[in-house]
């Protein structure tokens, strides 16, 4: 069953959700993989241009802003019908100096 993951307000489906919390200092740290098909994909690469998220999983209880801290995906460019790529996202929540 997938994970519902909110990146700034954008539903994300995650196909592989864990949760972790950093060494020191301690933060939360979020590992998803979802799928993106060519139709999704300009949605979904501007929004990780942003780098910075307000993050909330509701299954999990989980709400804290984040930056990306590792990423990647099977196909860089889904400007091709009918095509389906395997992302990876790493979220390490933001320390309170960097939120202000």
């Amino acid at each position: 069953m997938p994970v519902h993951v909110y990146l700034n307000d954008r539903l994300i489906e995650a196909v592989h959700f864990s949760e972790e919390q950093t060494a020191e200092p301690k933060r939360q740290k979020i590992v998803l993989d979802f799928k993106v098909t060519s139709e999704d994909y300009h949605d979904v690469a501007v929004l990780l241009y942003e780098m910075e998220f307000h993050v909330r999983v509701p299954e999990k209880n989980l709400d804290f802003q984040a930056a990306i801290t590792n990423y990647s995906t099977s196909v860089t460019n889904l400007y091709l019908g009918n095509e389906v790529a395997d992302y990876h996202l790493e979220l390490t929540e933001k320390d309170e100096a960097a939120r202000q």
